[in-house]
């Protein structure tokens, strides 16, 4: 599971910040749940969500990785992230006081290497045409994004 504190940089690929290590972790932690990872997603104006995630049955699920206490209480718009997926998460590291997080939420522990589900938040189905909606947007990003590394030119006429 977890193998190194969030802070260690000694892995040359690391994200430089340390939310983004922590979403690293979540992707990979998800992929092995048989979920497709997106990061800095975009479901709607005005909202960006760290992890949207994509399972095996067509379950949507948000993860907000918070580096932080100050990080977590600057946070405003997550509520608004509720109504984009069936399940909610919160992603801290082990030093994080979790005891901050909302009931009914979910909670991982993460690093840039992993994370573990500690609480398994309570599911609340989408609705159809909003699932759809967020299906062809995830569907759209990701063909978006393997374009970009295939082609690196392509974001600039994108």
């Amino acid at each position: 599971m977890i193998r190194r504190m969030a802070g260690d940089v000694s892995d040359p690929l690391m994200p430089a910040h340390r939310g983004q290590m922590l979403a690293r972790g979540v992707c990979r932690a998800l992929a092995g749940h048989d979920f497709a990872a997106l990061t800095e997603f975009a479901p709607a104006p005005g909202l960006r969500v760290d992890v949207i995630a994509l399972g095996p049955r067509g379950e949507i699920w948000v993860v907000e990785c918070k580096s932080c206490r100050a990080d977590y209480a600057a946070d405003r718009k997550w509520t608004g992230y509720l109504d984009w997926c069936d399940r909610f998460f919160w992603a801290v590291d082990t030093g994080f006081p979790a005891e901050l997080l909302p009931d009914g939420t979910g909670l991982m522990i993460a690093d840039g290497f992993d994370a573990e589900i500690v609480r398994m938040p309570p599911e609340r189905k989408l609705p159809p045409a909003r699932r759809q909606a967020l299906l062809r947007a995830f569907a759209r990003t990701a063909a978006r994004q393997v374009q970009g590394f295939r082609d690196p030119a392509f974001r600039a006429w994108a």
